[in-house]
């Protein structure tokens, strides 16, 4: 399972060398292995690092079970580093030679499938699930006390009072707000343990609404969507459904992102907008959020020394005077950098509004 603290290992690496990035979808469902490793060999030609292509080739031939929907496979020969992970999640065919991990797409798919607090709820019961990367990593079950209904109508045997109904149903409610607020009391401490990142209700729509309401207000802010589905659904379509609204949700809010930051960049507030003013940002340390589109590829230049970034070939460093060494990719620095100095990077998909006019840009600190 892939981590955060993983990831920012990953993004932390440098190798004085050369080393390979490479991301190979294997979903099972739509091909075999001797298929996948003849298009990871077909990929591998553009590397021109035998002993790295070596040692994938060699994990992919003898090791790897096949069972992942995609693997991430990094390698540095000359430091000794080598790090897999497989993931439920599909991944785009990618090949990346440079001196750090490729890891934008890494930082995507956390961004997007990472952290899913699922509970399903009626008036006793629940059911509690933590997803991560498109897999189950932990359920729990909670049992309230039973609600039982009564029979509606008669008169009241007590002179001046309507029949026992309204008593009844009174405490009916008393009991389903008790096993809710119960519920809603272990979800919290569930949520919490498991570090969760967004939150999925599932039920009827007056028993998700009542459940909402009696999270603590820190829980009810990450709440994505309610939905309705059966409490004895199974934990796949429990997964594919969080899944389908989780990318819907992701999606959407991508978009708000990217509208944001134009409007904000446009008004000269907070925001800076294409390659060379958000590189400056970043080298600047100003950025909070860096917002890039998923195809984005440039190549550039960086320092080994002090970590300055530029788009122009220069031969000495300006901020420290050291050589300048090229990058086939900047942008992978770009947000390995962001990552680094405690910032976010936020991946657009080919829907975004910045498709086409700019494809980068940051939320600044300051």
């Amino acid at each position: 399972m892939l981590s955060e603290s993983d990831l920012r290992d990953l993004l932390c690496f440098v190798s004085p060398e050369p080393m390979l990035s490479v991301y190979l979808n294997t979903d099972p469902v739509e091909g075999v292995s001797e298929t996948y490793r003849l298009h990871l060999r077909n990929m591998l030609k553009q590397a021109h690092l035998p002993q790295d292509e070596e040692a994938v080739e060699q994990y992919f031939a003898h090791q790897y079970d096949w069972s992942a929907k995609g693997m991430a496979v990094f390698s540095s020969a000359s430091q000794h580093y080598f790090r897999v992970f497989p993931l439920a999640v599909p991944v785009r065919d990618w090949v990346h030679v440079g001196e750090r991990p490729s890891a934008k797409q890494l930082v995507d798919l956390f961004d997007t499938y990472g952290g899913y607090g699922v509970v399903l709820v009626d008036k006793q019961s629940a059911r509690l699930f933590f997803f991560h990367m498109g897999e189950l990593q932990e359920q729990e079950s909670i049992d309230g006390e039973e609600v039982k209904h009564t029979k509606r109508g008669g008169a009241s045997s007590v002179h001046g009072q309507r029949g026992g109904v309204a008593g009844q149903t009174q405490r009916e409610q008393q009991i389903v707000e008790r096993n809710m607020k119960q519920t809603a009391e272990i979800a919290a401490r569930f949520f919490e343990e498991k570090h969760a990142r967004r939150i999925l209700i599932g039920g009827t729509e007056s028993n998700t609404a009542l459940f909402r309401s009696l999270l603590p207000k820190s829980w009810q802010s990450l709440v994505l969507e309610t939905f309705s589905i059966s409490m004895t659904a199974s934990q796949a379509d429990i997964l594919a459904r969080a899944m389908q609204i989780g990318r819907e949700a992701e999606l959407h809010r991508e978009a708000h992102v990217a509208e944001n930051l134009m409007a904000a960049a446009a008004k000269g507030s907070g925001a800076v907008f294409g390659l060379n003013e958000t590189i400056n940002a970043i080298n600047e340390e100003r950025v909070r959020i860096l917002v890039l589109s998923e195809e984005l590829h440039q190549p550039g230049h960086y320092c080994k020394v002090c970590g300055l970034l530029a788009l122009a070939p220069e031969a000495l460093c300006p901020r420290c005077n050291n050589g300048m060494e090229r990058t086939a990719d900047i942008i992978e620095l770009c947000a390995s950098e962001v990552v680094n100095k405690g910032g976010e990077v936020e991946v657009l998909h080919a829907s975004s509004p910045m498709q086409g006019v700019g494809e980068i840009g940051a939320m600044l600190r300051y």
